[in-house]
Parts: C-alpha cells; sequence; structure tokens
C-alpha cells in the first residue's frame, strides 16, 4: 500500500495505548471489513515516522488471507481468490480520516516486505529563513529559521557527511540497534525567496537522524557554527542536541529492487552491520 498523511495529530506512527498514531488507525480501518475470512492482521511499514513527521511516500504491507468466493469477500475477486484491491481501497479511505489516505495497493510479489526489501527512503525538510517566519499556508509542514541562511555553505558542509559512517553522533541510540548508515544525499536547495528545501536520502535512517542532521547544518548555514563542525560531530560519540523540530520533515518515498532481488535485499538488510 501507498500511504500519505499529515502528521501533526498524530503521535507518530507506531501504534501506542491511548495514542492517536497513523498504525493504529490504519489497522482499525482493515479490520473493519465485510463478515467472511480475516484479511489482516498488523501492518509493516517502511520507515517509522515520530509525532508531528508527516508522509507523501510511505509504503506499507500486509499479510493477507485469500477469500474464497466473490460473495464471501462482497467484492470482484479474481481467478485466485484475491479482491480487486481498488474497490478495498476505496472502503477504506471512508473508514480513515482526512489526515490518513491510501492512495493505492497492489499484490506485492514474492519476498517482498516494506521495511527490509528497501534500497533508500528520501526525505524532505522544509525551512523558511524570512524574518518575518513562515508563511501561514506553510506553518504545518515547513520550519520557521528566523536567522537568513547561506544554501552554498548548508551544500558545502553537507557533503562532507555522505557515505558509509557510523551517525551515533545524529542517532538517538536504542539498544542492539546500529547506527551505521549510508548517507547517499544531502542536498539544500533555494526554491523560493525564503523558502529552503533539504533532500536527505539514505539506505536507512536511525532515529531522529534527519532532524538531527538538518539542525545541526542549520547552525553552520546561519553563520553561528564552522562548517568543519559537523564533520567533526560525525567523527565522535557524542550525541548532538541540535536537532530540528518534527513538523518540517516529510517522507517522500521510498526505493525497491527488482522483484527478483526483493527477499536476498531484505536478507541483507536484516544482518547487523558494522564499519568493520
Amino acid at each position: 500500500m501507498d500511504v500519505s498523511y499529515e502528521g501533526t495529530d498524530f503521535a507518530g506512527w507506531a501504534k501506542q495505548p491511548g495514542q492517536r498514531t497513523v498504525q493504529g488507525l490504519l489497522e482499525d480501518a482493515l479490520a473493519k471489513q465485510p463478515p467472511g475470512r480475516e484479511v489482516a492482521r498488523s501492518v509493516v511499514v517502511a520507515g517509522r515516522t515520530d509525532a508531528g513527521v508527516h508522509a507523501d511516500g510511505q509504503v506499507v504491507h500486509v499479510d493477507a488471507v485469500p477469500f474464497r468466493s466473490a460473495a464471501e469477500a462482497r467484492f470482484p475477486v479474481d481467478a485466485q481468490g484475491i479482491p480487486v484491491l481498488n474497490r478495498i481501497v476505496h472502503r477504506w479511505n471512508r473508514i480513515l480520516p482526512g489526515d490518513v489516505r491510501v492512495r493505492s495497493a497492489e499484490v506485492a510479489p514474492e519476498g517482498f516486505n516494506a521495511r527490509f526489501s528497501a534500497l533508500r527512503r528520501h526525505y524532505r525538510y522544509q525551512v523558511s529563513d524570512a524574518p518575518w517566519g513562515v508563511d501561514p499556508l506553510r506553518r504545518r509542514d515547513t520550519l520557521a529559521w528566523n536567522r537568513a541562511v547561506d544554501v552554498d555553505v548548508l551544500n558545502a558542509a553537507s557533503q562532507e557527511l555522505l557515505g558509509l559512517r557510523d551517525f551515533a553522533a545524529f542517532c538517538k541510540l536504542r539498544e542492539g540497534a546500529t547506527t551505521v548508515r549510508e548517507l547517499q544525499r544531502f542536498e539544500w536547495e533555494r526554491v523560493a525567496e525564503h523558502l529552503i528545501v533539504a533532500r536527505v536520502s539514505a539506505d536507512a535512517f536511525c532515529h531522529s537522524m534527519v532532524r538531527s542532521l538538518v539542525g545541526v547544518l542549520l547552525l553552520v548555514g546561519d553563520g553561528r557554527r564552522g562548517r568543519a563542525w559537523p564533520a567533526e560531530l560525525a567523527g565522535s560519540a557524542e550525541r548532538t542536541s541540535a536537532v530540528a523540530p518534527a513538523h518540517g520533515l516529510t517522507l517522500v518515498g521510498v526505493d525497491y529492487p527488482d522483484s527478483a532481488e526483493l527477499a536476498a535485499r531484505a536478507e541483507r538488510t536484516r544482518a547487523l552491520r558494522s564499519l568493520s
């Protein structure tokens, strides 16, 4: 499933007791099928997002049980008993609130895993450096940074962070999890007079990594820190406290290999990585 959501009113992706989450609402919608065989259990997501983070290209998979007949499904089914998914997508979106949409769904190839089969994730972070703040129509997805920033300086410092390295200084540590990642793209562009967009891609991201990268680079871009500072941080194990707010961040896409490589990619991703 391709899913989008506006993260302002969510306590993040992951289901939590007593909290409004994207996963919780999506699983509720999946469970509300017409009477018949069970359709699905819990969903697997390509990239878990924090509270306030948006998604315009989230990918989710769920293991589904085929229906035995059209009468049982109350939807058209194909020769293998798989429901015609565009009808079901329409039903899900009638159940879901307006700030989360299932844009499309299809039967996944054998071996597909939304999380472990992914080659890379792409994020966008939007910043306004206008002295008056941010345009009111952009306040939910753009950070107001009331200092002018130099995009050339941002790009020069960002390029020093590319490649395979331990990003522990930019990650909220989780016990037993690796912080080794391959940062493949980190570019900044001024798309309007006061609107700057950062585009960040990696094979995977650890917790708060994109927001930490953006927060550190903005301090360089507005002149409060030197160009070498981000690379110096990356070479240390000291966790930075310069974390940009969540609302400027949007997951915009996930890349996958060809169908024949899905299972092998998932197996490689599950292996714990190190630099040694």
